[in-house]
């Protein structure tokens, strides 16, 4: 893996579920299309999505944006249900440049924290604030779906 954290995004969220079924959410591919991809999240069509939820095991989801297909694929390096969860993450064009994803989910009460955090290669700077804004709005739409 070829990462040098110096572009790294942030973001927080509070859920109102229980630390489990955040986690779950990220490895379930029915999930994953109400609130990661597709129509929910932005104007797309799910084509595929596959994953293999364990270390080391890939995931693929391709979708089609604006009449082209667009590959999403990384690597689980860390599946720790259910307070943390860490993969690669790239697009097939821009392979090899992968970046890294943590997820990390603290428990409160009813409820539960979300941190994620999103390493990137310093060559990826002017998308810090677009690849802030797309998590965030992910993580709302799985606010909602959780309800």
């Amino acid at each position: 893996m070829n990462v040098e954290p110096n572009a790294v995004v942030r973001v927080n969220r509070r859920f109102n579920a229980p630390s489990s079924r955040v986690f779950d959410a990220w490895l379930d591919t029915a999930m994953l299309a109400r609130w990661m991809f597709g129509s929910a999240v932005r104007d797309e069509e799910i084509v595929k999505l596959t994953l293999d939820p364990r270390k080391g095991g890939a995931f693929s989801f391709v979708v089609r944006r604006e009449g082209r297909e667009i590959n999403h694929l990384g690597e689980y390096l860390e599946v720790e249900r259910p307070s943390k969860l860490s993969f690669t993450w790239a697009t097939a064009d821009t392979l090899p440049d992968v970046s890294r994803v943590t997820i990390e989910i603290v428990s409160l009460g009813n409820g539960c924290e979300l941190t994620l955090t999103h390493e990137m290669h310093p060559d990826w700077l002017d998308y810090i604030s677009r690849t802030e804004a797309g998590w965030a709005k992910m993580l709302d739409t799985l606010a909602a779906v959780l309800v």
